[in-house]
């Protein structure tokens, strides 16, 4: 015990004997916080997350009927924020304003060409590279990745609807 109590001692006062002291290193800079997402963005991805196993119906817009793309799409937008968005995924690609990949947020729509025409499938980005949607008769709504390659390939663009502040 004694010689434990003298190396505790030794060990202290060998960490708090300095040399000489250098002057202070310039700290690096801080890169600018990240903001993050909006409240209101959050409760776009529990409503679509909500969603998840709900059977894929064309023109279906609601849990208890099913969902379509559009119809899942215009779901979550009433149900978080009250926002009427058309019925159509062709109607949806012309609201709000377009964003790039680079720029997508939680929320924001990203638009397929899965019927060889543009915009024929819509989804909702969640972040981190992936979206939900509701794919097709005899399938369930849910996660898939923005960079697959059947995805990646049929990427056609992505819009962002502002919400009121």
């Amino acid at each position: 015990m004694r010689n434990i109590l003298f190396l505790l001692i030794f060990t202290l006062q060998a960490c708090g004997s300095v040399g000489p002291v250098a002057p202070p290193e310039k700290p690096a800079p801080v890169p600018a916080p990240v903001p993050p997402p909006r409240a209101e963005r959050s409760e776009a991805i529990l409503q679509a997350l909500l969603a998840i196993g709900i059977d894929y119906r064309y023109g279906g817009k609601s849990p208890a009927t099913g969902f379509d793309c559009s119809g899942l799409v215009a779901h979550v937008y009433q149900e978080a924020w009250g926002i009427t968005l058309p019925p159509t995924t062709a109607a949806q690609s012309r609201a709000g304003v377009p964003v790039s990949l680079a720029e997508l947020r939680a929320g924001d729509l990203v638009f397929y060409d899965t019927l060889r025409r543009p915009y024929s499938h819509v989804g909702i980005y969640l972040g981190e590279g992936k979206f939900i949607h509701a794919p097709r008769t005899g399938a369930q709504v849910r996660i898939e990745s923005l960079h697959s390659s059947y995805w990646a390939q049929r990427f056609n663009g992505a819009r962002r609807i502002e919400l009121e502040d």
